[in-house]
C-alpha cells in the first residue's frame, strides 16, 4: 500500500500484499489527501506511515474495510488496522463491532472531514488574502452559527460550503480544494480530534516520537 497507488478494498484479492503491519483505511482518495498533509504537519515519520499504509473503502464502508482486514490480518497476528468514517448525519452513527480488537473505528464528532478545514486563516491563506481581510470570517459566521469550536459544528455541511456552487466558491470565483485547504493549515490549526486520531494511528504502529498530544488549542474564531 503506497502513496502512488493505495489499495482499494474493493479491489483486493488474496494475491495483494499487505506491505506494513498497520492499515489506515479511508473512504475516498480525497480523505487520504487531506490526512497526508495532516500528517506531514505534525512528523516525518508518521508521514510515512500514513502514506504507506492507505486502504482506500470507496466510501463509507465499514464492513468492507474489516472484511478486508481480516483476509489480510491472520488471527493471532500483530497487525492493527484504524478506519477513519465521517459522522454523515444528525447523529454519531454506531459502529461495527468487528470482534476483533486489532482493528478500531474512528468516527469523526462532525460532521465530514472537511469540517476540520473550515478555519478561516488557513482559507485566507490559501485565497492569497491579506492578513486584516475579514471577508472569510465574515462569510463563515453567516453559514456558522456560533464560532468554530462551538456544538454547532458537529452539523455544519463542510463540503456544500466547499463545493464548486457553494458559498466560497461564489465570493471570492474560486474553487478549493479540500487539500489545497489542508496545505495551508499550520501545526496549530490542527483541531484536536485529528489530532486524537493521529495518536491512535501512532499507537497501532508503535510510533511515539510524533508528540501529537491532544491539547485542546484555543478556539479558531470566525
Amino acid at each position: 500500500m503506497s502513496l502512488s497507488d493505495p489499495v482499494r478494498a474493493d479491489r483486493a484479492s488474496p494475491a495483494t500484499p499487505v506491505k506494513s503491519r498497520f492499515a489506515l483505511y479511508v473512504e475516498g482518495p480525497s480523505d487520504l489527501d487531506i490526512l497526508q498533509v495532516w500528517a506531514r504537519r505534525i512528523s516525518p515519520s508518521l508521514a510515512r506511515v500514513v502514506d504507506g499504509c492507505a486502504v482506500i473503502m470507496g466510501g463509507r464502508q465499514p464492513a468492507r474495510a474489516l472484511e478486508h482486514f481480516r483476509e489480510f490480518a491472520p488471527a493471532g497476528g500483530d497487525m492493527r488496522g484504524v478506519c477513519v468514517l465521517d459522522r454523515d448525519g444528525g447523529s454519531r452513527v454506531p459502529e461495527p463491532c468487528s470482534g476483533d480488537s486489532r482493528l478500531e473505528f474512528f468516527t469523526w464528532p462532525r460532521r465530514h472531514i472537511e469540517s476540520y478545514l473550515l478555519v478561516p486563516d488557513a482559507i485566507r491563506r490559501c485565497l492569497h488574502l491579506r492578513r486584516g481581510d475579514v471577508r472569510v470570517s465574515r462569510l463563515l459566521r453567516e453559514h456558522i452559527s456560533g464560532d468554530c469550536e462551538a456544538a454547532s459544528m458537529a452539523e455544519v455541511d463542510a463540503k456544500r460550503l466547499l463545493a464548486s456552487r457553494g458559498p466560497i466558491a461564489r465570493e471570492f470565483g474560486h474553487t478549493l480544494s479540500p487539500a489545497r485547504i489542508a496545505r495551508c493549515m499550520r501545526r496549530d490549526d490542527l483541531h484536536s480530534d485529528v489530532l486524537e486520531l493521529f495518536e491512535r494511528v501512532s499507537a497501532g504502529v508503535g510510533l511515539h516520537e510524533t508528540q501529537c498530544h491532544v491539547v485542546r488549542p484555543p478556539p479558531n474564531r470566525v
